[in-house]
């Protein structure tokens, strides 16, 4: 059985959006070695009072997804917050586009790689998307490293959903990137502002303004963003996991509008883990929007504390 919480009644005694509660160093910045010659760009915030929570972003993203404000919000209250760019993204290693040596058990391997770098035995992991998906490989094959496990617009792993499958619209954006010159930058930064774009839900008017502004982040940390899109052919042996084994307190996040991942990923999830809570964002896409980070922010500390 599982809960279903809106995202308009979360709360947290600890955080306060808009005032906060301790002064931030700047945050600790380190490269993990991981395999097959890559090494990973990571990033610490805060202090280890209370555990580490390990944030995994999505497909082709760097660690700058994740929103400052999130970052901040859960270090407030006690963790130490590490995120990190994935392979071919960010300041972590890059291979030529369309070359790839990794897959999804190399990527699920780097969050290992990380937690020993920071002598973490186990932690509190929130992945999003493709994150989510490598948090459950590391939850079920690795349960002894994994605290909790917070799910925001991820698959199940091995599990069939009602909805399955990229929008159309989606999916004619991606064929028009055969065509993008990749030496152009303002045709690289419009076709990642449409990507955001068409991932965005309802809710609210897109920021395109906000979302310019990280593409444009983005793209300073890389020399190949087209490497980015090697995600594209990652596969993997995900033979024998099984979401019903889980044993460690699971909150699925979706938005009820996700044209990437449909919200019917998230009631499967929510339905088949043992110990889930669904927190359905209304109206919301695949993202995470500013506005929504009190709420969310609430929902993983209440996860982390209980746990």
């Amino acid at each position: 059985m599982f809960g279903e919480a809106n995202i308009e009644r979360s709360g947290s005694r600890c955080v306060g959006w808009g005032k906060q509660d301790r002064e931030h160093d700047m945050p600790t910045i380190r490269t993990v070695a991981s395999s097959k010659g890559a090494s990973l760009a990571t990033e610490a915030w805060g202090e280890l009072e209370k555990g580490t929570i390990l944030l995994v972003m999505g497909a082709t993203a760097s660690m700058l997804w994740w929103p400052d404000e999130l970052m901040k919000a859960l270090a407030d209250c006690g963790y130490q917050v590490i995120r990190f760019d994935h392979r071919d993204t960010g300041q972590s290693a890059t291979l030529l586009p369309g070359e790839i040596n990794y897959d999804l058990a190399d990527m699920s391997g780097d969050l290992i790689a990380i937690l020993d770098a920071y002598e973490v035995g186990s932690a509190h992991i929130v992945g999003m998307s493709l994150g989510g998906l490598l948090g459950q490989i590391v939850a079920l094959q690795h349960p002894e490293r994994v605290k909790s496990l917070t799910l925001i617009a991820s698959e199940p792993v091995n599990l069939a959903y009602e909805g399955e499958g990229i929008g159309p619209e989606f999916m004619a954006h991606f064929k028009a990137m055969a065509a993008l010159d990749w030496s152009n930058r303002k045709a690289v930064s419009d076709f990642l502002l449409r990507s955001a774009e068409l991932s965005a839900g309802s809710a609210v008017p897109f920021d395109a303004e906000g979302a310019r502004q990280r593409v444009e982040a983005g793209l300073g940390r890389t020399d190949s963003m087209a490497s980015a899109f090697n995600h594209g052919r990652i596969g993997g042996n995900l033979d024998g996991l099984d979401l019903a084994k889980l044993t460690q307190p699971v909150l699925v996040i979706h938005g009820s509008e996700d044209p990437i991942i449909p919200i019917g990923a998230g009631y499967k999830i929510a339905e088949t883990a043992p110990d889930a809570d669904l927190m359905v964002l209304d109206r919301r896409g695949h993202e995470i929007l500013e506005r929504d980070v009190p709420a969310i922010a609430a929902a993983i500390l209440a996860l982390a504390d209980g746990a």
